[in-house]
């Protein structure tokens, strides 16, 4: 989140996908290619967890970077580079789960995305190393926890994807979301509560040397 009264060239200084994206503004179709190969992957995983589609989440990734483009002469940063991707990827998601009709859950790709790998169920349960009945039992695992993200409202779903996908903290998603802090505080609660009434059977979670820090 930006500081108050942090000029654009101070944040460029601090921000690298800044500096692609000012590049992008003055028509470097390079610049653009570079944030798309940067950012396309872990834009479609965290559409993907949020619309349960992959072919849609591939097409709301496309129409991000359609916005950023046709946006870009207007572009002047406030805020990281990925806080801007992400509100603008918010708000395409947030109208396709209010507006459609639920559709059948589709199976979860095992893909990475953001700077610790695959998450969330990934992150949780799958493990390299197992053998193969384990695997199995892990795969299964990935799929319950698919299944109960899901069961959350979609600001939850959208609070726990961006924490635990991309990791940000409390003010980032707040600045994305366009909500307090403090409400994304409580939002996350109530999704950590939800999420281990579904899962109690399944997995522990925030066992002891698990929990991230949450404050940035």
């Amino acid at each position: 989140m930006a500081l108050t009264g942090e000029t654009s060239t101070q944040l460029a200084l601090r921000d690298p996908d800044i500096r692609l994206m000012l590049r992008v503004r003055d028509d470097d179709a390079e610049a653009f290619a570079e944030l798309v190969e940067l950012y396309h992957h872990r834009l479609v995983t965290v559409m993907h967890h949020l619309v349960g589609n992959a072919e849609e989440a591939e097409d709301l990734a496309q129409e991000v970077f359609l916005r950023v483009y046709r946006g870009r002469k207007k572009y002047h940063p406030k805020a990281k580079f990925s806080t801007w991707l992400y509100t603008i990827a918010n708000n395409l998601a947030l109208n396709i789960l209010r507006t459609r009709q639920r559709k059948p859950t589709i199976p979860l790709n095992v893909r990475d995305s953001g700077p610790l790998g695959p998450r969330p169920a990934e992150q949780l349960v799958l493990d390299r190393h197992a053998q193969p009945e384990d695997r199995i039992q892990q795969q299964e695992l990935a799929a319950v926890v698919k299944q109960a993200l899901e069961t959350l409202n979609e600001r939850q779903r959208i609070a726990v994807v961006l924490n635990k996908f991309e990791d940000m903290n409390y003010a980032e998603i707040a600045e994305v979301m366009g909500l307090t802090t403090k409400a994304v505080k409580s939002l996350l609660s109530r999704a950590r509560d939800n999420l281990r009434v579904v899962l109690q059977d399944y997995i522990h979670m925030n066992e002891p040397g698990q929990e991230r820090k949450d404050e940035g």
